[in-house]
């Protein structure tokens, strides 16, 4: 069975925005990449999809860690949860209808993780009981507002692990007690 997995960086006051955080280190790059290599698949909202479609093209300016990263994007399947987009890119199905039921099925269907990309989405797939496990990349930053990591679902969470990726950031790792198995 899949693991629905929920991961992003967040302030120390709980708020993920991609723009007003730090540009991630070199060894924090490198443990997502690996991450990305491992992964069965991810399912995206509109919006962060939007914003990973960024991947889908080589770039002169990117490193060698950059071009591993859209690689092992690119071949992973995605499913993009969206009512509005008519259409999606490559390696990637829409969901626009019975969402719930859908994800349920490639939980039940597929082996590994399937990362969760997006606060909003992942608000959903808690309320729904979809959500396994949450990672908290926490950075050194206050950063007062915007979106927060958790919304209005509060899951009962429990502790799995806590590590340290580089000399700034910490992973603290939750399974939830809600998740449907």
């Amino acid at each position: 069975m899949t693991k629905f997995v929920f991961g992003m960086n967040q302030s120390l006051d709980g708020f993920v925005n991609h723009t007003a955080l730090p540009t991630p280190s070199r060894t924090l790059f490198r443990h997502y990449v690996e991450q990305a290599r491992a992964q069965t698949g991810s399912v995206y909202g509109r919006h962060l999809y939007e914003l990973m479609r960024y991947w889908d093209e080589d770039r002169p300016e990117w490193d060698e860690d950059h071009r591993a990263f859209a690689a092992a994007w690119r071949k992973q399947p995605k499913w993009v949860v969206s009512r509005s987009l008519k259409s999606v890119g490559p390696n990637a199905t829409l969901v626009s209808d019975d969402i719930g039921a859908i994800l349920q099925a490639l939980k039940d269907r597929l082996v590994g993780e399937i990362q969760v990309g997006g606060p909003h989405l992942a608000r959903s797939l808690t309320a729904l009981g979809l959500v396994d496990e949450y990672r908290l990349y926490v950075q050194p930053v206050v950063l007062g507002e915007g979106l927060r990591f958790f919304f209005d679902s509060r899951p009962p969470l429990r502790l799995v692990s806590s590590d340290r990726i580089d000399e700034d950031v910490i992973l603290l790792t939750y399974a939830s007690g809600e998740s449907r198995r």
